[in-house]
């Protein structure tokens, strides 16, 4: 099943994607809800970011073929950092690249939407907090990133985490193929077999440190194949499945 948040006649909906079909429900996704009965046209409306997060928490180096291509050692245990819920981006949205960066880079991700609060949640039970899947880009501003020794500026300038179209909720999270386009030319290109630690083993490691609040995202690694953007590019993720996120490079 799709769920989808979109905009309509300025107000926020959500609905259940059925072909070129939105239906609209009553309630919360993360509760309780039903569908409403009316029915609006996919291409009617304007899809939004289908996640309100507290925050997004990224997973680095978390693809075996990632690991190779860096030529860096395998993490014992998960990578973690964070993006503020202001990076947050729609698809078919911008990307503003700022002016104080040179070099910014792309990152496909297969996000994780949390369901419900999570706090020390063992593996095992991991699946119960988890409302479905996305398609995710970790924009970075890659030259930031080295000259800081951490990640927080390089990665949380307004725009940098574009996240869409839907959210999947029936699909097995390691067995996606998943590739990212720019201008229509092939970047990346993997499967979420590649993945190190698994969709559980980050929630448990995860909700160790921090509790988890529904509509919080995970972003789970990113493949090889990194690499830079530039002005009125288009960069696409697709993860299969799931759906293609669209966004535009701009000027900052």
């Amino acid at each position: 099943m799709k769920l989808a948040r979109f905009s309509i006649s300025n107000a926020i909906h959500w609905g259940v994607l059925s072909g070129t079909t939105l239906d609209l429900i009553d309630g919360d996704v993360y509760s309780d809800w039903e569908l409403s009965g009316r029915r609006v046209e996919l291409d009617t409306v304007t899809l939004l970011a289908p996640c309100t997060p507290t925050k997004a928490v990224c997973v680095g180096l978390n693809y075996y073929d990632h690991a190779r291509e860096m030529n860096l050692s395998l993490p014992a245990e998960p990578l973690l950092f964070l993006k503020p819920s202001s990076t947050l981006a729609h698809p078919g949205g911008f990307i503003e690249y700022p002016t104080m960066s040179e070099n910014v880079h792309f990152e496909a991700e297969l996000a994780v939407i949390i369901k419900k609060q999570a706090k020390k949640i063992p593996a095992a039970a991991a699946y119960d907090y988890v409302l479905g899947y996305t398609c995710a880009n970790d924009i970075t501003a890659r030259d930031l990133q080295l000259k800081d020794g951490q990640w927080t500026r390089g990665k949380s300038f307004d725009t940098f985490l574009p996240v869409g179209p839907w959210v999947e909720t029936a699909v097995d999270p390691h067995t996606l193929t998943i590739t990212l386009e720019i201008n229509g030319a092939l970047r990346q290109h993997s499967n979420t077999s590649n993945l190190i630690f698994k969709v559980p083993e980050l929630i448990a490691h995860i909700t160790q440190v921090m509790t988890l609040y529904p509509g919080d995202c995970i972003l789970t690694g990113t493949p090889a194949g990194v690499g830079p953007l530039a002005i009125d590019d288009t960069v696409t993720v697709t993860l299969e499945g799931i759906g293609r996120l669209e966004n535009t490079i701009i000027k900052g």
